[in-house]
């Protein structure tokens, strides 16, 4: 089966079109074995919708599948725009729907919907607050790393806020976070060094992924989660690995995401 090798700011992807297959089904194991294969971030099966122009299938490296992927959604909504000719359209999750717009030749911006913010949304395991949850690396009385503001973006996230993104432990801390007990679905770490009202340097350990050039959800929680410790405006720009991406938390409530699409090539394996 032929699939696309796409990039979005850096986050690779596997993308594979299921729209006449029906469905892409696939065990850990396979998506795993793909991943590895291609050297993606991220497996992605473009599926038939009812609702929306595009059903967006998700596995993480590790096989485990996801709801959202905002960097994803970018590849597969320029893809689609450029077959039928359209600047708008809308992609299904499992994570909710999302909404996309062609921002220029090979940009495209995102509408990834409201922040989920209740302790309950995250999820985690016990009531907090979420601006800073009860979490702590290191010695009680001299923690490395503390109160991460804990943001769901489709998927869940923690962001600790950091003097220097480059200096973070991110590897270390963001595998042992990623499993742990507060997290019943797992999370994804983010380090985040806010250097200006509207500029902050982020790196993100992705669950089942682990560290990663960008990641688009990633990056739409350190927005928020800045934003809500007031240390940020509701508009930055959000540099990752593998490049910049654009983050505006509107009066609306939605967060949206504009960031660059690039199209490796083509490839084929079997299934």
């Amino acid at each position: 089966m032929r699939f696309l090798k796409m990039n979005g700011a850096g986050n690779a992807f596997a993308i594979f079109d299921a729209r006449e297959k029906g469905r892409l089904t696939l065990a850990e194991d396979q998506a795993a074995a793909i991943a590895k294969a291609t050297r993606a971030d991220q497996v992605i099966a473009m599926e038939p919708s009812g609702e929306a122009d595009v059903f967006m299938r998700i596995w993480n490296a590790d096989g485990g599948e996801v709801g959202a992927c905002g960097n994803a959604a970018r590849c597969v909504a320029w893809f689609l725009m450029n077959e039928t000719g359209h600047s708008r359209l809308t992609i299904a999750t499992t994570g909710g729907n999302l909404r996309a717009e062609r921002a220029g030749e090979h940009a495209i911006t995102i509408d990834m919907g409201p922040p989920k913010l209740d302790w309950t949304e995250i999820p985690l395991e016990e009531r907090m607050d979420t601006r800073g949850i009860d979490l702590k690396i290191g010695p009680i009385d001299n923690p490395v790393l503390q109160l991460p503001g804990a943001v769901n973006m489709g998927n869940p996230h923690v962001v600790f806020f950091v003097e220097d993104a480059e200096k973070a432990p991110a590897e270390t801390v963001g595998r042992m976070i990623e499993r742990h007990p507060l997290f019943p679905e797992g999370v994804n770490v983010g380090f985040a060094e806010v250097q200006a009202p509207d500029r902050i340097r982020l790196r993100v350990w992705e669950r089942g992924a682990g560290l990663t050039k960008a990641c688009g959800t990633g990056a739409c929680a350190a927005l928020v989660a800045a934003h809500r410790r007031r240390m940020c405006e509701r508009k930055a720009s959000v540099i990752v690995d593998g490049g910049e991406l654009l983050i505006d938390w509107r009066g609306n409530g939605h967060v949206f995401m504009t960031g660059p699409v690039e199209l490796e090539g083509e490839g084929s394996l079997p299934l």
